[in-house]
């Protein structure tokens, strides 16, 4: 669910302009790519009220040249304390991009070498939605690379990141019901990614682009 957003340059870095588009327009595009994500698709609870592209050279200029090639789409949400989405964490990621030790998720891999990043908009959360939410999301472009299926791991041991892999993300998972519950179709609904250059792993993985901010 969005806020109102009254400036689109607090979300960029200084100096760095936007791509000429329609706001409308850009409205239009950003909820398309985010209904097209729903996991329940019955899902129709969500408002949009503004959209900003966020352009940041820093990022553009350090794409792998595979990422050239295109990618997919991610969503990231902005957490606070109590799980409520905050101003200032949306403002950060789109200036600074995405970094470790932004996750309290572990289930894949060690949130102090990766980051976490959701496929479904309507599945932002462990616990259910209540109305009246609202705060902001961050769609990332997201480059998967090379993908290691792994089964989740709820124990104190943090899985690393895989040798020759770019990310990780869940086994798939037969269920009784139609759909799992809020809390299992969060963890599982999340793609683990990471980037080790020289054996550490990357502060901030640069297959992981904020993309546009509602």
């Amino acid at each position: 669910q969005g806020e109102y957003c009254p400036s689109a340059s607090q979300f960029l870095a200084p100096g760095v302009p936007t791509e000429p588009e329609e706001p409308q327009s850009l409205l239009q595009r950003a909820v398309s790519v985010l209904q097209g994500s729903y996991l329940d698709s019955s899902q129709q609870g969500f408002q949009y009220s503004q959209a900003v592209l966020v352009e940041n050279d820093v990022f553009l200029s350090e794409v792998r040249p595979e990422e050239e090639q295109g990618g997919s789409l991610g969503i990231w949400r902005t957490e606070g304390k109590r799980g409520c989405f905050s101003h200032f964490k949306a403002r950060k990621v789109c200036q600074t991009g995405l970094r470790v030790n932004s996750s309290s998720i572990s289930t894949l891999g060690d949130p102090a070498k990766g980051v976490y990043i959701s496929k479904h908009a309507d599945c932002l959360h462990p616990r259910p939605w209540y109305h009246g939410k609202s705060g902001y999301i961050v769609i990332c472009k997201l480059i998967k690379g090379k993908v290691r299926v792994i089964p989740e791991d709820y124990s104190t041991t943090y899985t690393c990141p895989s040798p020759g892999y770019d990310c990780h993300v869940a086994e798939s998972h037969n269920h009784t019901s139609p759909m799992p519950s809020p809390c299992q179709a969060f963890e599982q609904s999340q793609c683990y990614v990471y980037e080790v250059s020289g054996g550490s792993p990357a502060e901030r993985p640069r297959q992981v682009c904020p993309y546009i901010i509602l």
